[in-house]
């Protein structure tokens, strides 16, 4: 049966099947980190849709092999197709006792055999993730600058919504990037905001951030290659690798705690999108807290030298990414 995604009940979503489909990658984001794992303590096991269909024995015994002396279960199987269709029909026949599966896809077509059946069966849950529309985003960009003190013209505002194209994860990411240039520039200027959001058309500021903290080497050499940044994209590049730091530090901190990397991610707050887990936890893995402090230290040394004089301050800064 269809259900719209507002509606979906943390209580009432277990020992079920979950498909969700469509290219609203944010949304599906939200409802997965709020609604499917928020205070959620049991396994959470994550799949592509390949994996399965290479050794789909391991799924039925993860369902199957349940007991009363083992946490709930949250399975969440990505990149769904119709391949996938014969196996999940199959599984409906089993008893999903403390068990959820979500599978996450992108746009199904209504002629989808997977789609159809979810659909159809009153027993299972179908929701569709359609594109924001201009006002739901008009009004998540709202909350987000009144609940940081952001203070930008209409006209700015209405750029960064066109720019997330529907999508409230490009929101949110376009929005991010707007909370780090106000760290170093308070008053903020459609202009800016032009530049700063052209960004997104080639590799993400964040992605540089978020492959540089995990070590990856080639992936970082790849996104400096591919763009022709600034020595004005400086401080940006910087202050989001030091925000992505800062996070990494708590979380080693935590981890160190828990010893246990899975539950560290997600249990952090505010919740990582599980789309970043992966990487978070490599970078976790990859980096210790002595390492993770250096880098704060060395950015602040770096930010002070490029405020000093910013000439060839795009130098500095790959080298930094490269070798630091």
């Amino acid at each position: 049966m269809i259900v719209k995604a507002f509606k979906l009940n943390s209580k009432k979503i277990f020992d079920n099947l979950i498909l969700f489909h469509g290219a609203n990658d944010g949304y599906k984001n939200d409802v997965i980190d709020q609604i499917i794992i928020k205070d959620f303590h049991g396994d959470i096991l994550k799949y592509d849709e390949n994996e399965i269909l290479t050794k789909p024995e391991e799924l039925v015994s993860n369902l199957k092999n349940g007991s009363l002396f083992e946490n709930q279960k949250i399975i969440i199987i990505n990149r769904i197709t119709d391949k996938i269709f014969n196996l999940i029909s199959d599984i409906v026949s089993i008893s999903l006792k403390d068990t959820v599966v979500v599978l996450n896809s992108d746009i199904l077509e209504k002629k989808s055999k997977i789609r159809q059946f979810f659909e159809k069966d009153n027993k299972l849950i179908c929701v569709p993730f359609y594109e924001d529309d201009h006002k739901t985003l008009l009004a998540l960009a709202n909350h987000f600058l009144k609940k940081e003190k952001i203070k930008i013209s209409q006209e700015s505002i209405n750029l960064i919504v066109e720019r997330a194209k529907g999508d409230r994860k490009n929101l949110i990411n376009e929005l991010s990037k707007l909370k780090s240039l106000f760290l170093t520039k308070k008053n903020i200027q459609y202009e800016d905001l032009e530049k700063l959001t052209n960004l997104a058309e080639n590799y993400n500021v964040f992605e540089l951030a978020e492959n540089y903290l995990a070590k990856n080497i080639k992936k970082v050499s790849n996104i400096l290659n591919e763009n022709n940044y600034t020595n004005e994209d400086c401080i940006l590049i910087l202050r989001t690798i030091l925000n992505r730091s800062k996070r990494l530090l708590k979380l080693k901190e935590n981890n160190e705690k828990n010893r246990d990397i899975d539950l560290t991610i997600s249990s952090y707050k505010p919740p990582i999108f599980w789309k970043e887990k992966e990487i978070v936890k490599r970078q976790i893995e990859s980096r210790s807290t002595k390492e993770v402090k250096s880098i704060i230290y060395k950015i602040n040394d770096l930010e002070i030298l490029i405020k000093k004089n910013s000439n060839g301050s795009i130098n500095l800064v790959s080298d930094f990414v490269i070798n630091y």
